[in-house]
């Protein structure tokens, strides 16, 4: 059915609320009246006029009667011409940045993408500083990443699958994955579960989370992010399928196991050895920020006599005439010190340097000199809380087991303390991340993959994919067309 260009364009302006950056413009093509709809705020006002605008008034051939098709061969034929036939799907494709041209008289609305990207510039993200290796970030742009990932990936392989979530944001979802590497159940497990997603809007990528996580009330993170095109493309090239978000600049992968935090990407560009080193040190940190005060607690208060005499000579002398017991000493800290992060994580940039100089030196001496705390107590809270940020992806995490372990210190001493631990490990033993052993390859012990536990064996010795991860191709250096499945 025909209808006026003048007749759509006030019923798309009143389904649209009349909103003021919703502009219309109008263009006689050969006596036949064009009209033409955009957002100016999202809309490359510039390119419309270059491409659409001046194109229409400056054409100067003759017109037959079909004039739809003389402006999609002649004048549009540098764009990708969408077509729609009714006013709502024309009103979705203006939301996304289309400029809607209106043929009087014609029985379909034509639009051509104008979108007008604006992102800030590639760069280094700040919780993945790399000394060697790319150091190119995502961006805020869905676009931008599967570009950056694109040049990292020039193979056929590479499968992008997009979809819109959120019923007010329709916001833009890449699922990424390699078709011969990834496992097509899990893939489809994931891609099934976005889609039954709903939600009114999703602003970041962390939105999704507790919608893909099997354990949806557990404490332990259980699905991987990352910030870096060369970390999400290196995952996938082990099987795992990754998530990016329109909007966000991290991006999901899964399966998750829990061994990925305690690697650094720039692992993979040192000596072996120096990394085994790193490696160890990283899970002695973890340790020390979640177990310390605990321990610490649980010693001076039912355990002293097992602390050699020097050092309980001097815990016994900076004691004395602290007004809280050993419990409410650290408990006192470990507030004080979340206190302190949250303040300085809040504050503007330069009010946020004095204010850690002034809680870390003048607060915390201060504390110690008028006995409300002993220095051995300030210095065990201060190292456990300097170790969160060895992971700073699981801080969060981590902030409340230290809670945890120091209640359980305070109550059962050393006994209490050795339960815990082995509760946290059977309760992560029994993790599950769509296929993925959460404590793999440590628990179960898979022999293959201790080559990228702690020690990290050579880049060209490691041939065979992670078996933590399921995947459909075992080898990671091709021999020949038949080991797809070998």
């Amino acid at each position: 059915m025909k209808v006026s260009a003048q007749d759509t364009t006030k019923e798309i302006q009143q389904k649209l609320h009349q909103s003021s950056d919703v502009k219309t413009r109008s263009v006689q093509f050969f006596g036949t009246s064009v009209s033409l709809i955009y957002i100016a705020d999202i809309t490359d006002t510039l390119l419309m006029n270059n491409s659409l605008v001046f194109p229409m008034v400056s054409f100067s051939n003759e017109v037959s009667r079909d004039v739809v098709k003389e402006l999609k061969d002649k004048v549009l034929s540098n764009h990708e011409v969408n077509e729609f036939e009714d006013v709502k799907g024309a009103i979705d494709g203006l939301l996304k940045g289309m400029t809607l041209i209106l043929v009087d008289g014609a029985d379909k609305i034509l639009a051509c993408d104008m979108e007008k990207i604006t992102t800030r510039a590639v760069m280094e993200p700040p919780t993945s500083v790399v000394i060697k290796g790319p150091r190119e970030g995502f961006t805020e742009s869905i676009k931008y990443n599967f570009a950056l990932i694109r040049k990292r990936v020039r193979t056929d392989d590479l499968v992008v699958k997009t979809m819109e979530i959120g019923e007010l944001t329709k916001t833009q979802v890449g699922v990424v994955y390699f078709n011969s590497v990834a496992d097509k159940k899990i893939v489809d497990a994931i891609t099934k579960k976005l889609k039954e997603i709903k939600i009114d809007g999703v602003l970041d990528a962390h939105y999704l989370i507790s919608y893909l996580q099997r354990n949806k009330h557990s404490l332990f993170k259980q699905i991987g992010d990352v910030e870096k095109p060369d970390i999400l493309v290196g995952k996938m090239l082990e099987g795992r399928v990754g998530i990016l978000v329109d909007g966000s600049p991290i991006a999901l992968t899964l399966p998750f196991v829990l061994i990925e935090d305690l690697q650094n990407s720039d692992d993979y560009y040192s000596q072996p050895i120096r990394v085994a080193f790193v490696r160890i040190l990283r899970l002695i940190g973890v340790i020390c920020a979640v177990v310390l005060p605990g321990v610490y607690v649980a010693l001076e208060i039912y355990h002293y006599k097992i602390l050699p005499t020097q050092f309980l000579v001097t815990i016994m002398n900076t004691t004395q005439g602290i007004p809280f017991s050993p419990f409410m000493e650290i408990l006192f800290l470990v507030l004080l010190f979340e206190i302190l992060y949250e303040a300085n994580l809040r504050m503007p940039q330069y009010f946020g340097m004095a204010m850690s100089i002034v809680g870390a030196l003048i607060l915390g001496e201060t504390t110690v000199n008028a006995g409300l705390v002993s220095p051995p107590a300030v210095m065990i809270v201060a190292l456990s809380g300097i170790t969160f940020y060895i992971i700073p992806s699981q801080a969060a995490q981590f902030s409340i087991l230290r809670l945890c372990a120091i209640v359980i210190g305070a109550c059962l001493g050393l006994y209490g303390m050795m339960i815990f631990c082995v509760f946290i490990l059977s309760y992560l033993s029994n993790f599950d991340s769509y296929k993925s052993a959460y404590l793999a390859p440590s628990a179960p012990y898979i022999e293959n993959d201790q080559q990228d536990l702690f020690k990290r064996a050579n880049i060209a010795e490691m041939k065979k994919r992670p078996k933590s991860i399921s995947n459909n191709r075992k080898n990671n250096i091709r021999r020949g067309k038949d080991d797809a499945q070998s």
